[in-house]
């Protein structure tokens, strides 16, 4: 396993942070740190046809060493962290033998990871597990999946016996903001199905996710000294605050599960002349979802009338853009390529969790594209924050895992999967 450590923390290392805000892809020139020492990584392990384009997006090859036709599959995971957390100068803490108990990541600011709150943890008692040092977040999200594709990929090429078709790989960047599958050329990556190794806890396996759009809504006002300001002032802030009491009650992240939709606020800022919200609206129901949507228009025409002859003008401006939708629909037609990996997962003794992912990953965008891409454990939890961590013998089972599937796949007649012809770029 020291091999799978030494990788992963020097992937983690290199500070990959996406921004939100920047207008190119990959949003950050760092980003090309590790996308550029991935290219030489895969080159040195013996991957073919590597490739890197102009936009950081890595693409290899594994060729088949069978005489029969095979399904082309893929693997693929992103190499940004997320701007919610700080991703840079990262100092990973190795935990052997994890005993069960507290986990002080900073002795210095008192951050204690610990299972009485985190009760995940205690699942792997005795196992080594990956921290921060309580000042950043870690990264396996998903650099956890970027190092079990490389060792499984390198495991595949110093095992020849193991038989198996065409393999692709695909590193992307700026999946934390919603970007990594915008650019990512479906046709040459030329597979029937991809997996992405971008789930969290050991045995995930999730092929429906959550239909997702973004809304920014901003809110006029009038701004008119406060002693003189009866029936003259409009106070945008109150107005915005009148919005979010109108959104349905219970129906936040913090109070949902499973299937359940919501509404999350994530942003505010104004003054009394103006107000922006942002906020986001998911559900794995498309109904539910496009109701979601009309009930923020709806609330906006209700405010709108309120202050129509006192304000002149809509005083509440919604704008929404649907950000991803579903995968289940695209998954559903070949759900072969699910039950492979849970055959994989059974068949290594991992208990699979087949569940909803409540966000989405770069495979519910590429399904909508033509490349359907069930997501699969890398076994990292409490992403996006200090308080994350990986243990490392669910980084081992999860390649195991990517072996399991390629050796499984190419069994002639498995789920009696219809071979289409392999595209040629």
């Amino acid at each position: 396993m020291q091999h799978i450590i030494d990788r992963f923390i020097s992937y983690v290392t290199i500070d990959t942070e996406s921004d939100p805000n920047s207008q190119t892809t990959p949003s950050t020139a760092k980003q090309w740190d590790l996308a550029n020492k991935l290219v030489e990584e895969l080159k040195s392990i013996g991957m073919q046809d590597v490739t890197i384009d102009d936009k950081a997006y890595i693409m290899a090859t594994l060729p088949s060493n069978v005489e029969h036709t095979v399904p082309t599959i893929g693997f693929i995971s992103h190499f940004d962290t997320s701007p919610d957390f700080s991703g840079a100068n990262i100092k990973p803490q190795i935990i052997p033998n994890y005993d069960g108990k507290d986990i002080v990541l900073n002795a210095e600011q008192n951050i204690i990871l610990s299972p009485g709150y985190f009760k995940d943890l205690l699942q792997y008692k005795g196992q080594t597990l990956i921290t921060t040092d309580g000042t950043t977040l870690l990264g396996a999200d998903d650099k956890a999946g970027i190092t079990e594709i490389v060792s499984a990929m390198e495991f595949l090429i110093k095992n020849p016996d193991i038989k198996h078709g065409k393999i692709r790989i695909g590193f992307t960047p700026d999946e934390e903001i919603g970007r990594g599958a915008h650019h990512f050329d479906v046709d040459k990556f030329g597979a029937e199905w991809a997996y992405t190794m971008d789930g969290s806890q050991i045995g995930e396996l999730e092929y429906e996710n959550f239909n997702a759009a973004g809304a920014k809504i901003t809110f006029k006002g009038k701004s008119v000294h406060p002693g003189y300001a009866k029936g003259k002032m409009i106070n945008s802030m109150l107005i915005a605050n009148e919005f979010i009491n109108e959104l349905p009650k219970g129906e936040t992240p913090q109070e949902t599960k499973g299937y359940e939709g919501f509404f999350h606020v994530h942003h505010l800022t104004g003054s009394i002349e103006e107000t922006v919200l942002e906020l986001i609206i998911r559900d794995h129901s498309s109904k539910r979802f496009e109701r979601r949507k009309k009930l923020i228009e709806r609330i906006a025409k209700k405010i709108n009338r309120k202050f129509a002859k006192q304000f002149g003008e809509p005083i509440v401006i919604v704008e929404i853009h649907d950000q991803y939708y579903n995968m289940k629909e695209k998954v559903l037609p070949v759900k072969h390529i699910v039950d492979i990996a849970e055959k994989a997962m059974k068949e290594l003794n991992i208990k699979p969790l087949i569940k909803p992912i409540r966000g989405g990953t770069d495979g519910s965008q590429l399904s909508y594209k033509g490349l359907p891409c069930p997501n699969i454990f890398a076994g990292g939890h409490n992403f996006h924050g200090k308080y994350e961590y990986v243990p490392v013998e669910s980084m081992q089972k999860a390649t195991d895992v990517i072996v399991k599937i390629v050796e499984l796949t190419a069994i002639p007649g498995i789920f009696d999967v219809e071979v289409k012809p392999t595209r040629k770029k």
